[in-house]
């Protein structure tokens, strides 16, 4: 009974936010300290929050709790911000980045000239501001703009908070929607899944049932459907099978005690294939695509086959006579399988160079590309990544570029420039990195090929496949449609790197001989065993870049990456950035900071970008280093190998710190040094090719930190992810 009453009893206090001590942007969940009238100490306030900032003045009610560690606080139940009534406030208000061009310095400015009626007058009076020392009309544009902008954002933000819905999306719905941000939500919450970065069928299915959408709505079972379809692209696959989709959408869709029907399922299923947002297959049963999928698909495996049924004309005695000549010239002994290979560059059409490590890869490509040059060919090179791109030029000497550059992406129409209509001006072509690319960049690049361009595809087969969906190396090679070079022979000054050595055993499955760690020593590839459980890894990575790794004449804020097996858990990326951000790039007077919820974006941050963002031409896994971090006009500037990018607030979710990165995400780039942590709490992500794709990153030294156990299930593990996929069939001509 006593609790009743207590829970009954509510206060009120009024004050002004002093600082925020923590947020978390999903739930609202907050921590702050705030100034209330005489009193000599600061009031922690613990509640839920669509929107706080330092300098607001709330006026509060709640209960009063004794916390057993924090002491006394006050436990908010409900909150409505009020005009802040001091100069004081005012200034933090105007000052604490809630509008953009209004900084503290500003702030303090506009305050001093207009006193308590500054609130007002940039309400109703707007134009005085250009009273106001130092502040142009441009100025007072922006400012406008973002007073207005800021109002308007915050009824979005008080209707989606009465709606349970996180607010760090209220930015990005506004900038999507406009003035039409609450109707949207209200009509279509599941357009926001579609529309919107980060926000998922679940949150917007929460938003739907708070507007009054049925559980058992077409439009919610589609919306559902399509959720499946797009996280499984995630996981990369090109299709779903029937019975599958079936499962998922059971599971997805019941709603408190009540299963979701099947026929139901089934009648949502058949009206999205008639209206045409749905494709079907068969093979031993129903197959449902997203056309884009589908018709990307069998256009790509079309366009192929359309391409090698036209032979290419070569005297294969000049080449073989050039040959002679280039190798005596340059003092190169080519073995039989590569001189086979070079013909082949000649006369094929389509050709897949594959191998790992220290097989020649490289040399050959440069004696292809040579070979090419000779013949009078016009040649472009060209790889997914930037970095693939920088390594492919310095191999050849010759200028490379990303995919989305050479097949120049156009910002207006979300499109390529170059296509059927408009081929690649080039009769010959290197894609490298072949492994990293997905059904969607594969078929725009076949879609863009002249049918006299010859194509030289080169890719580690072994590595994991793309993080698009698609399997397209893999599927290509196992058609057997296209000639293949497999490179097996490792040569003998590549044979001495343990990195090499040990990348081949791995992919022969046998447990590698690693070197244990020491202060001498004899290989480039390291083990340490950093006891058997994640938190002692934790410790013995901190000490490797803290003590070793500099020891070993390398700079752990530009030469080092850490690769993860997964994000989540102890020796997860997420919580492992959090430790080196603070041992590698810890606070200074000199650095910026951005503090978003749990997170801390400081400036000389290592960052990654994590969706393919075509207008700022940045990729999903290009890294970058923040540059600086404006607090006024709500911006970060980022470095992309030398191209500075400008980030406004609101889409900084699309990156994250990359200290530590998934083995996923760090395709195609290499690193000089690799810190791997392999430990049995990865068992769901182990695999050979995973372990052999973290370990090929390093260049110069790679440490393998973790338990022999989770090593052996590592190389154990062959489960090349099996991907839904139907390319192969498809160039096999069975569909």
């Amino acid at each position: 009974m006593h609790s009743t009453q207590q829970t009954l009893h509510q206060d009120w206090l009024t004050g002004v936010v002093e600082r925020i001590t923590y947020h978390a942007p999903e739930s609202g969940y907050t921590v702050a300290r705030l100034k209330v009238p005489r009193a000599s100490d600061l009031v922690t306030i613990v509640g839920n929050f669509a929107n706080i900032q330092a300098g607001q003045t709330l006026q509060l009610q709640g209960q009063w709790r004794e916390h057993p560690q924090y002491g006394s606080q006050f436990q908010v139940i409900d909150y409505k911000e009020t005009k802040p009534a001091t100069l004081t406030g005012i200034e933090k208000y105007l000052g604490s980045g809630l509008i953009k061009g209004v900084g503290p310095v500003t702030a303090r400015r506009i305050v001093k000239h207009f006193g308590l009626e500054t609130l007002d007058i940039i309400e109703q009076q707007i134009d005085r501001l250009i009273e106001v020392p130092g502040i142009a009309k441009k100025r007072i544009k922006m400012i406008q703009s973002a007073w207005e902008q800021q109002k308007a954002i915050k009824e979005v933000m008080l209707f989606l908070s009465s709606h349970g819905v996180s607010t760090t999306y209220a930015v990005k719905i506004y900038k999507q929607y406009g003035e039409s941000a609450i109707a949207t939500v209200t009509n279509n919450p599941y357009q926001l899944a579609i529309d919107i970065y980060g926000i998922g069928f679940l949150t917007a299915d929460k938003i739907a049932r708070n507007v009054g959408v049925s559980p058992w709505s077409k439009f919610r079972y589609q919306a559902g459907v399509l959720h499946i379809l797009s996280k499984a692209a995630e996981d990369g696959h090109c299709y779903l099978p029937q019975s599958e989709l079936l499962k998922t959408a059971i599971e997805l869709l019941s709603f408190e005690e009540h299963e979701a029907e099947e026929d139901a399922i089934y009648s949502v299923l058949a009206e999205m294939v008639e209206s045409e947002q749905l494709v079907t297959d068969f093979e031993e049963e129903t197959l449902y695509y997203k056309p884009s999928f589908f018709y990307a698909e069998q256009n790509l495996a079309r366009l192929l086959k359309q391409h090698l049924s036209s032979p290419i004309e070569v005297d294969l005695e000049r080449v073989r006579n050039w040959l002679a000549r280039f190798t005596a010239t340059n003092g190169i002994k080519l073995s039989p399988q590569q001189w086979i290979a070079v013909e082949m560059a000649a006369r094929e059409k389509v050709m897949i160079l594959t191998g790992g490590p220290g097989t020649g890869k490289t040399f050959l490509t440069r004696t292809i590309v040579a070979l090419w040059k000779a013949m009078g060919k016009k040649i472009m090179l060209a790889a997914p990544t930037g970095r693939a791109a920088q390594r492919l030029s310095e191999m050849t000497g010759m200028e490379a570029k990303t995919l989305h550059r050479t097949l120049e992406f156009d910002p207006a129409t979300l499109g390529f420039k170059r296509d059927r209509d408009n081929p690649l001006p080039c009769t010959a072509m290197v894609v490298d990195e072949a492994s990293m690319v997905d059904l969607f960049l594969a078929h725009s690049l076949v879609k863009a090929i002249a049918s006299n361009t010859q194509l030289l595809i080169v890719g580690d087969i072994d590595q994991l496949p793309s993080v698009g969906a698609g399997n397209v190396l893999k599927d290509l090679i196992d058609s057997e449609q296209i000639r293949v070079v497999r490179l097996t022979q490792v040569f003998r000054q590549a044979a001495e790197s343990g990195i090499v050595r040990t990348a081949h055993q791995i992919n022969r499955g046998h447990y590698p001989q690693l070197e244990p760690i020491s202060n001498n020593p004899t290989s480039d590839c390291l083990w340490h065993s950093g006891g058997s459980e994640p938190e002692h890894g934790i410790q013995t990575i901190c000490d490797l870049i803290e003590h070793y790794i500099p020891r070993a004449g390398f700079n752990p804020a530009t030469d080092l990456q850490v690769l993860c097996p997964m994000t989540r858990g102890i020796v997860g990326t997420r919580n492992l950035n959090k430790i080196l951000q603070q041992l590698i790039n810890p606070p200074g007077e000199d650095k910026a900071e951005l503090v978003r919820g749990d997170s801390i974006l400081r400036t000389s941050d290592r960052v990654m970008q994590l969706k393919n963002d075509y207008t700022k031409e940045i990729f999903n896994g290009d890294l970058g280093t923040v540059m600086a971090i404006d607090h006024v006009d709500k911006e970060v500037i980022i470095d992309f190998d030398g191209r500075e990018v400008t980030y406004d607030y609101a889409d900084l979710n699309e990156l994250t710190l990359a200290w530590a990165t998934s083995i996923h995400k760090s395709q195609g780039s290499e690193y000089p040094v690799v810190i791997l942590p392999l430990y049995t709490q990865h068992y769901v992500m182990l695999s050979r090719n995973l372990f052999y794709t973290g370990l090929t990153r390093a260049k110069q030294l790679a440490i393998i930190v973790g338990s022999e156990r989770a090593i052996a299930i590592a190389v154990k593990q062959l489960k090349q992810q099996q991907r839904y996929t139907r390319l192969k069939e498809r160039l096999e001509g069975r569909k």
